[in-house]
């Protein structure tokens, strides 16, 4: 892959990487610093009504789930940013062979290419 194309995905990293670390620590700060008796908005030790405890558990649930997700992707980007160092970038880490830029512009973190990754998706969904 040419150098230019590489300092294009490399730059399409950093910035996604940036966005994802920016969400993490939003959803840090607004949702998992607090305490659950906080995150309610109760003072006092008894929520107003049992539904509320319920909401609230569910809201930290989907919240961690989101950051959970999201720091997943931001150790693909890392390795993805590891790669162009290592000159590696581009190649699918099962056939060796190249990954489109297609596939790299819609998802450049990707470590195989369609071909590999489909093969891959139907083994997982078989084991199912």
């Amino acid at each position: 892959m040419q150098q230019r194309m590489l300092d294009r995905f490399k730059k399409k990293l950093i910035k996604e990487r940036e966005k994802l670390l920016a969400d993490v620590n939003h959803i840090r700060k607004e949702e998992l610093d607090k305490s659950p008796r906080n995150a309610a908005g109760e003072l006092s030790g008894y929520a107003d009504h049992m539904a509320d405890g319920g909401t609230d558990t569910i809201e930290r649930q989907v919240s961690l789930g989101l950051m959970s997700n999201e720091k997943s992707i931001l150790f693909k980007i890392d390795r993805a940013l590891k790669r162009i160092e290592d000159n590696a970038y581009g190649v699918c880490e099962l056939c060796k062979d190249k990954i489109s830029q297609e596939r790299l512009k819609a998802v450049p973190y990707a470590t195989y290419c369609i071909k590999c990754r489909s093969q891959e998706e139907s083994k997982n969904n078989k084991k199912v």
